[in-house]
């Protein structure tokens, strides 16, 4: 699912179990906004993208934080990655740009070895 997917998803949502389960309408919706109903229907189906400040009506119309049309951050898989985040809070602004540069150092080396073929050895290469 994409994150317009989404998005659009969570408009959906919000309006039709505005007030209690009693939904809302697009064109309520739309009126209330100051936009159209065909607005918001290209919202929901993630044909249009709604602005940042679309975004901020919404979630103050809803009531509900902007953060709300955005797919929360996964977990950390294990136990090593939670404690390098917990250890990484600790560190000054500079300690954490040395620690990001060199995370993205370590992933590009990965990706590198990942994408290169075996070399394979010649004849010539094993007399050597």
């Amino acid at each position: 699912m994409s994150l317009m997917e989404y998005i659009g998803g969570q408009i959906r949502n919000l309006r039709v179990s505005y007030g209690g389960g009693k939904g809302l309408s697009q064109e309520a919706l739309a009126k209330e906004l100051g936009n159209t109903a065909n607005t918001i229907s290209r919202w929901e189906t993630a044909t249009y993208r709604p602005t940042i400040e679309d975004l901020e009506r919404l979630a103050r119309f809803f009531g509900v934080s902007i953060l709300t049309f955005f797919p929360p951050e996964e977990a950390p898989a294990n136990d090593q990655l939670t404690a390098l985040l917990r250890a990484a809070k600790q560190l000054s602004p500079e300690d954490l740009e040395e620690l990001s540069k060199y995370a993205e150092f370590r992933k590009a080396r990965s990706f590198q070895k990942q994408s290169k073929p075996g070399r394979k050895r010649k004849k010539q290469d094993e007399a050597d």
